[in-house]
């Protein structure tokens, strides 16, 4: 078999760019760790988006390893399993006892435990194309399971009618991210690859059409600081946005506002009064300048 499979030219184009899209994505959370290793604090930072985006590369690995001419697949979630592996690692070492114990027990439950649980029982109770099927229809399960929280950040935006926490560039970098591994998973008939990215398109389409209705619209500042004050949020990080969408998840973290709803100021005009008589106008314009 060969490295490459240069065969399906429609499927190494697109392998290779997803490849070169996903790695960028994977290297995103750097500053994070600098400033955490800079620090010598993990701060309100949380470890389960990188243990869930290691288990979902592992687990991505592993279906690769079963199926024949998809070493891009290979490539790219050695590399987020390598990358991830360094991000808990230092987020260990400058984690609480709280948190380090935490993240200790996640995985040994998730990534020892749940993964050695998957490996054994397909070893030796499935064989050939059987054995991958199963693997792919738990890889799409996984998937399916952690986009649950792109629909919370979106559920977010749509109480408060803001899209401060929201940043564009990462949605976009994410729906181009998944468009390009829809497009590798057809061209190499792969359902198992090609349909969560279907989802991840389908939700950052949505998180984009979100940005462009909402972006004239901003929550007073006052108010949403007041909000995270009294929740006490930490910053999600925003692997959670992508993590279970093919070899997509590592994006830099955002902070995320709680779901009250909050009066919405929107660009609707200036309002102009005239003052005893001397032109003096009070109005307000509250166009974002995001």
């Amino acid at each position: 078999m060969a490295i490459f499979n240069t065969q399906n030219t429609w499927a190494f184009a697109f392998g290779l760019l997803g490849n070169l899209i996903s790695f960028a994505v994977f290297l995103s959370p750097v500053p994070t760790f600098y400033r955490i290793w800079k620090k010598k604090t993990t701060e309100d930072f949380q470890s389960l988006p990188y243990v869930v985006a290691l288990f979902s590369a592992m687990l991505w690995l592993y279906y690769a390893t079963q199926k024949k001419d998809v070493f891009l697949l290979v490539t790219i979630n050695s590399f987020g399993c390598f990358i991830e592996t360094i991000y808990i690692a230092i987020f260990l070492a400058f984690a609480t006892k709280k948190a380090r114990m935490l993240t200790v027990k996640l995985l040994l439950l998730m990534n020892f435990g749940g993964f050695c649980l998957i490996l054994l029982l397909c070893q030796f109770l499935a064989k050939g194309s059987t054995r991958a099927k199963i693997i792919g229809g738990i890889c799409v399960g996984f998937s399916v399971c952690v986009f649950a929280a792109p629909l919370s950040i979106i559920r977010t935006v749509i109480k408060t009618k803001s899209v401060e926490y929201m940043p564009f560039s990462l949605s976009l970098t994410l729906t181009i991210s998944a468009v390009v591994w829809l497009l590798y998973g057809l061209a190499l008939r792969d359902i198992y690859v090609a349909f969560p990215n279907v989802i991840g398109f389908a939700l950052g389409a949505l998180q984009m059409i979100l940005y462009v209705v909402f972006k004239y619209c901003k929550t007073p500042s006052d108010l949403v600081e007041k909000e995270l004050e009294a929740a006490k949020l930490p910053e999600v990080s925003s692997d959670m946005l992508k993590v279970g969408a093919l070899a997509s998840p590592g994006p830099a973290e955002i902070a995320v506002v709680p779901t009250t709803a909050s009066k919405c100021i929107c660009n609707d005009g200036i309002k102009a009064e005239t003052e005893n008589g001397n032109g003096v106008k009070n109005g307000t314009h509250s166009t974002s300048a995001y």
